[in-house]
């Protein structure tokens, strides 16, 4: 994966009324009705300049109103027709159509290879600016700009880091039940730039990011018995990590890269180790009494949460980071499987399975405020887009059989609103979210 540099810089903040309540919108219980926002076309000195802002334009509405939390005005009901991003807006235009916010952008093409996005952000109704940025880049990278854009406004309205410059990993599977046929590929959070990162010759599960972008480790079948591996995503060189003569599987990078966490299979009890990735010492963290897997490192690394049959069913646990101090966190009816801790550290969120439905639901650290999100037939594997906001994960409708039910990648609001498909080329599974792109 190729790194790509922007060029940000600040415009001044400029006060065109007295100050009033600020406009933001308040995401800690949902959003019902989303924000209504005025984006005229991006004022361009060219054709080709032109096409390119319709593009950019188009991406960043697109980021802001599958949020859930943005509304676009139709254009034809805008009254000023802006001419320069140096034109002052005609507030009490865009207060006659209702727009809260209004986003003024403007284009231009430095040199044959480069791009200028001009932006800034209007509180309509106290008629302050609230953001003016102007970023560069190349011309091939102009759908990043878009993203990064789109983050900004995000930030601006919601108090919350965006999410929209960023990518996933996760499972294409295609053919029939009997073979089917699973291979890693990646794609940008609204599935452009798709591509494969594997062959497909050997089946492979539970992809999960470094930190740090450049890697990603899963499970692979490539051998005769299943292990932990990790891809160098630019290289696309591929490296067996430990020699355990057993099945090793559920990998998960610690927050600052250096460790990983995987479930390790012997002699019919499965134990979570962790290994120092740069002296390739490993470590038990579990004991030989029952089955521990799915570990998740707490942000600041301190903890880790996994599920456990240890109590005679898979229920939830947390411990420190050495091991100790293990205890029970899910109590509520059923089996609960595949935690993961927000990278704001606030929630762990999980799939659970009772009376014959599945769930993916979220609580506090200590097992209390337990929330379900998303129900179905099969609903599985939640991750969490790098602001802590959203989650993904793969839901299976029930068909005619389970064999030839879709297998889906959705996204959900961390209250349970704005559930939306993820389109993918194929059938989609295990999904796994990036940190923000540098």
């Amino acid at each position: 994966m190729k790194k790509i540099y922007l060029w940000i810089m600040m415009f001044g903040l400029i006060l065109a009324a007295p100050a009033k309540a600020e406009l933001q919108i308040d995401v800690s219980g949902g959003v019902s009705n989303p924000l209504p926002i005025a984006f005229p076309e991006m004022i361009a000195a060219n054709s080709e300049a032109e096409d390119y802002g319709e593009q950019i334009r188009e991406v960043i509405i697109a980021d802001l109103e599958r949020s859930g939390l943005f509304r676009l005005i139709p254009e034809n009901s805008y009254i000023q027709q802006l001419k320069s991003i140096n034109e002052a807006p005609a507030f009490n235009d865009w207060k006659a159509i209702n727009a809260n916010a209004l986003v003024q952008t403007a284009i231009t093409e430095t040199n044959q290879t480069t791009l200028k996005v001009e932006m800034r952000l209007w509180d309509v109704f106290a008629e302050n600016q609230m953001k003016g940025q102007s970023f560069s880049t190349t011309k091939t990278n102009w759908r990043r700009i878009a993203h990064v854009i789109a983050d900004t406004i995000y930030e601006r309205l919601t108090g919350e880091k965006g999410y929209f410059d960023t990518r996933i990993v996760y499972v294409s599977e295609t053919g029939p039940a009997t073979r089917r046929v699973k291979r890693l590929a990646i794609m940008d959070q609204d599935g452009e730039n798709h591509k494969f990162l594997t062959s497909g010759s050997s089946m492979v599960l539970t992809p999960r990011f470094s930190p740090n972008l450049q890697k990603i480790t899963y499970l692979s079948y490539a051998g005769t018995v299943p292990k932990v591996y990790i891809l160098d995503i630019e290289t696309g060189r591929q490296t067996l990590v430990g020699n355990f003569p057993g099945m090793t599987f559920a990998p998960v990078f610690s927050p600052d890269s250096n460790k990983l966490l995987m479930s390790y299979a012997n002699n019919g009890k499965t134990n979570i180790y962790e290994m120092d990735l740069r002296t390739h010492k490993t470590k038990q963290i579990t004991k030989p009494t029952s089955i521990d897997t799915s570990p998740s490192y707490s942000p600041d690394g301190s903890q880790i949460v996994f599920n456990s049959d240890r109590g005679g069913n898979q229920q939830l646990y947390v411990m420190n980071a050495d091991g100790s101090n293990i205890h029970r966190i899910s109590y509520g009816s059923g089996r609960y499987a595949t935690p993961v801790w927000s990278p704001r550290g606030d929630y762990i969120a999980f799939t659970k399975m009772a009376n014959g439905e599945f769930y993916i639901g979220v609580m506090y650290p200590d097992g209390t405020g337990e929330r379900l999100l998303a129900s179905g037939y099969l609903v599985e594997a939640p991750v969490w887009a790098p602001n802590g906001r959203v989650l993904m994960y793969f839901r299976q409708d029930k068909g005619t059989s389970r064999k030839n039910a879709p297998v889906r990648l959705y996204t959900i609001d961390l209250t349970g609103y704005n559930e939306r498909m993820v389109v993918t080329p194929a059938d989609a599974s295990d999904p796994a979210w990036s940190p923000l792109l540098p």
